[in-house]
């Protein structure tokens, strides 16, 4: 779905059941998907194995930030890039069809357009120690570097504890805004 508009989205939140205040409420921005055929390959995913694609910029600093974290002895992992509107959409269907509420899928899910995934600076990142996209990763030597070193390469960790988004605790999410 490139090139979305505020009408489609609304139709399509209305058709999943979010709130038509979410946006709003949660403090959030609708994004631009990033046009796939700029994306960069930067591997493949260690749980599920699908492709990783992030923008050039985003995944060059990708490369640069895996690559110092090696040097101090410590395993980056590539889970998720890229996510489509479309791919989204399909993730909150097929939670809300195993029997989650919508409110707890947006705990963790971000409705379809405001995910940072979409622009293609978003990565989700494990370690060999954790690639479950769970909290347990906030416990590794991997996240205690990203807390540490990401900064350098232009890597933000969106949600901590207690932010302003709602979204819950994901140390595994980095966005690249430099």
């Amino acid at each position: 779905m490139p090139s979305v508009t505020k009408l489609q989205y609304k139709k399509l939140w209305a058709a999943l059941g979010i709130p038509a205040d979410y946006g709003r409420s949660r403090h959030l921005r609708l994004y631009r998907e990033a046009t796939v055929s700029r994306l960069v390959l930067i591997g493949r995913a260690a749980d599920d194995g699908q492709r990783v694609r992030l923008m050039p910029r985003a995944a060059a600093a990708w490369y640069r930030m895996r690559d110092a974290a090696a040097a101090d002895g410590i395993t980056l992992l590539p889970l998720s890039g890229f996510r489509s509107v479309r791919r989204q959409t399909a993730n909150i269907r097929r939670k809300l069809a195993a029997g989650q509420s919508m409110e707890d899928v947006l705990r963790f899910v971000a409705a379809p357009g405001y995910s940072e995934h979409h622009t293609g600076r978003a990565i989700d990142i494990g370690s060999p120690e954790d690639v479950g996209l769970d909290e347990k990763f906030g416990n590794t030597a991997a996240f205690r570097w990203l807390r540490r070193r990401a900064g350098e390469f232009g890597f933000v960790m969106t949600y901590p504890r207690g932010n302003r988004y709602g979204f819950g605790y994901e140390p595994w999410h980095w966005c690249w805004h430099a």
